[in-house]
């Protein structure tokens, strides 16, 4: 069992191992994928399990495109519901989930913070985080942890939502376009109570620009791939575009293998 008391050390000690099965290694994403998840993620506030086992499902392939995971090692940054661990153990991933918020946690994980992972430098095979980096006050520290606790030629996956995108202000969107706070103040008036996720306390804009500029001048990682994590693969070129690619990109994914 996942040992919660202090300071945890090295993760592989304190976590279970996954069944194993194979899973072959993703093909390009078409459109008809990037459909397939929009049609899902309209459903996520019906019915947000089965969204996010869609969502979780294809996550997995990607992320077998940069690594396998039997029997690897990963660590779910803010994945407090399990859905993603869970997933990624149906392909032999042995894996453990820290969240801030012990109202989310899925049983099994770990309370702690994303700006200071309770693991020892280099113990984990995989770090991955889904839509968290903009919940955070400081972002590239916490994506600088990601890297400290990934072992050397393991993989950081760090995909969030940019602020500039038609979905970065949450449920406030698309109004943040009018500025954060004038959104969240729209959004109370009409629901009667304020948006869970709230401007510069649990918010906050993070750029396309941002992440490719960390990613590409982190220490003690190299980037493998940057990617618009739902759009097809035609749509890459976007992101050297500077301003479009902040409307367009919807959500980044970036990849690092650990120096």
């Amino acid at each position: 069992m996942i040992d919660v008391t202090g300071r945890y050390g090295d993760a592989t000690k304190l976590i279970e191992t996954g069944s194993i099965v194979g899973f072959p290694m993703q093909t390009r994403p078409g459109l008809t994928r990037s459909i397939r998840l929009f049609r899902a993620f309209r459903t996520e506030q019906d019915d947000p399990g089965g969204y996010y086992s869609v969502l979780a499902a294809d996550t997995a392939a990607q992320l077998l495109s940069y690594t396998p995971l039997d029997k690897a090692v990963v660590l779910d940054v803010g994945g407090g519901p399990g859905y993603f661990i869970r997933e990624f153990a149906r392909h032999g991933a042995r894996g453990v989930c820290v969240d801030v918020n012990a109202g989310e946690l899925a049983g099994g994980g770990i309370l702690g913070s994303a700006l200071e992972l309770p693991f020892a430098d280099a113990s984990v095979d995989v770090c991955f985080s889904s839509n968290v980096l903009e919940h955070v006050p400081d972002p590239w520290r916490m994506a600088e942890e990601m890297v400290r606790v990934t072992k050397p030629g393991g993989v950081v996956f760090l995909a969030y939502t940019n602020w500039l995108s038609p979905w970065g202000g949450h449920e406030t969107s698309p109004w943040h376009y009018l500025g954060g706070e004038r959104a969240a103040r729209r959004y109370q008036a009409r629901h009667g109570r304020p948006p869970k996720n709230r401007y510069r306390h649990s918010l906050f804009p993070v750029s396309v620009a941002a992440g490719l500029r960390w990613a590409r001048r982190a220490r003690d990682a190299e980037l493998v791939d940057a990617l618009p994590r739902y759009l097809p693969w035609w749509w890459r070129p976007v992101l050297k575009v500077p301003v479009l690619r902040e409307f367009a990109t919807w959500n980044l994914v970036l990849v690092l293998r650990r120096k």
